[in-house]
Order: structure tokens, then sequence, then C-alpha cells
């Protein structure tokens, strides 16, 4: 990817993007944000820096930018493009407001209506499972989204499936459920692949990090924790109702 990004042809702007997500992947947030002015339309700039954002809990900064994604995908008439920042922008919603993730959710439907689009549908619906945090037990339809996963051959999904999980877990005090999905992500994350994912898990119920995390985010990782733990914290109060 390094030799096709530096030789500047056409494929350069997918190198790039490429590059720029393997460092995500990888915990190396200040590389992948460094990649991000250099990606344009044709690198998916705006869809890149709202993936790097959403998991530091920086949710307001990734929603301005899956929202600069979709509306750049539809000047360019690009019909996929369009409905993977409407997913992505109604994942990063669902954390923060249930009510517009609802609307966020079935407007992707609709644009995903017609398209060969699996991947991007199986992460709608774990995008349903965190908005629903607090008003439902979505333990059963989670087990269900990993069948389909399964039986689509898409299983880098289930990595984003047990993180949406662990966040109506986390809402409910689950810490049973919440442990159980601590070990299924560990053993998903093992080869170091996204194994931020552990420690957003870890922040949101405010548990402390097993071992020294190898993550680079773009801030402290205080920071980074106080975010998730305020999304878990706010939800309860967002829904007018009391958790145990």
């Amino acid at each position: 990817m390094q030799a096709v990004a530096d030789a500047g042809g056409r494929l350069a702007p997918e190198a790039r993007r490429g590059l720029a997500n393997l460092a995500r992947i990888s915990g190396d947030f200040p590389a992948a944000l460094a990649a991000v002015p250099t990606l344009g339309w044709e690198g998916r700039r705006h869809r890149v820096d709202g993936d790097i954002h959403r998991p530091h809990g920086n949710i307001a900064q990734a929603v301005t930018a899956f929202t600069a994604a979709r509306a750049e995908a539809e000047q360019h008439n690009a019909a996929g493009e369009r409905a993977i920042a409407q997913v992505r922008l109604a994942l990063a919603v669902a954390f923060t407001d249930p009510d517009r993730a609802a609307d966020e959710l079935t407007l992707a439907d609709q644009l995903l209506d017609g398209l060969d689009q699996r991947a991007t549908t199986l992460l709608a619906h774990s995008a349903a499972l965190i908005k629903d945090a607090g008003t439902d037990d979505v333990t059963d339809r989670a087990q269900s989204l990993h069948t389909d996963i399964d039986n689509a051959g898409l299983p880098f999904l289930t990595r984003f499936t047990e993180l949406a999980l662990a966040f109506p877990h986390a809402v409910r005090g689950d810490h049973h459920n919440l442990t159980a999905t601590l070990g299924r992500l560990n053993e998903l994350t093992a080869t170091g692949d996204f194994a931020y994912f552990t420690d957003i898990t870890h922040f949101m119920p405010h548990r402390p990090l097993p071992r020294p995390s190898t993550t680079r985010w773009l801030e402290p990782e205080d920071t980074v924790r106080g975010r998730w733990e305020t999304l878990v914290a706010e939800r309860p109060h967002h829904l007018g109702i009391c958790m145990p």
C-alpha cells in the first residue's frame, strides 16, 4: 500500500486510506489522523476522520465528520458511500441521542434499499443495539446478529457487535454480562487489531485496565475514559429513568 501511495497514481488515494485505516486498527490514532489531510474525496477523508474521533468518545466531532462524508457522497452521486456514511452517522448518534438515532437508522434503511451492502447493513443493526441501551435487554438480539454475521462470512464485524453490546450492559449496570463481553473482546483482539475496543469497554463502567494500554490516543487516556464514562452515565438521565 505504501508503494502504491508513493507512486501517486489512480489508486493512491485508496492506498492512503488503507494505510490510515491500518494505523487506526492498530490503535495508532495520531498516525491515522495525520493521514486525513492527504486523502481527499477519493480517499474518503471525512469518513476516516469520523472513524478516528468516535472511539475517543468525541461524538460531536464524529457526527460532523460523517455528516460531511454523506454530503460529499451526495455531491458525487455515490449511493454506496452515502449509505456507508449514514450508517456511521447513526452509529455515532446512538451513543448520545437514541431518538435521533432512530430517525438516522430509518434513513439508513432507505439509503441501503437496493444496494449490495451486507456489511453496512449489519453494522446498522449494531447501532440499533446501542440506540436501545437502557430500554431493552438486547442480549438475544446481539446473539442473533452474531449468527447473521457468521452466515454472511464477515467475522470482523463481531468485534463491533460486542462493543455495541457492552454499552447497554454498562448502562444497565449488568456487570456479569459486561465481564463476559470483555472476555470475548479480549479473544477477538488478541492479535492487537482493534485492541482499543477492550480499552473502551473498560472505560464505560469505570473499570481499571488490567495492563497498560498499547493504544496511542489523540488525548490523554483519562480524557477518553471520562468521555465514555459520561456517555454511560448520561443515558438514564436522557431517558428519564432510574437504573439499579
